[in-house]
């Protein structure tokens, strides 16, 4: 799963989202889901303009978060044991 680390990224910056807001003109709206990582599909001009205004590279503004295998039975160990 792709995660937007934008959230991470303002607050090591310690820059608010209505900074961005104002200094991007992008959307409060838009701005917030990406802050709360809750983007389903991202925009190419949106994140130009974020890398460009926070001065970071793409891939440091998303990255691959590695879920594991859904699918795979769960190890449930001695839950009954204590």
């Amino acid at each position: 799963m792709i995660s937007c680390r934008l959230s991470t990224i303002l607050g090591a910056k310690r820059l608010k989202v209505s900074d961005v807001c104002r200094g991007t003109g992008i959307a409060r709206a838009t701005l917030d889901r990406y802050y709360y990582d809750r983007v389903n599909s991202f925009d190419r001009e949106v994140l130009g303009k974020l890398c460009q205004f926070l001065q970071v590279k793409p891939g440091d503004l998303l990255v691959l978060v590695d879920q594991g295998d859904l699918f795979a039975p769960q190890d449930q160990g001695d839950k009954g044991a204590s």
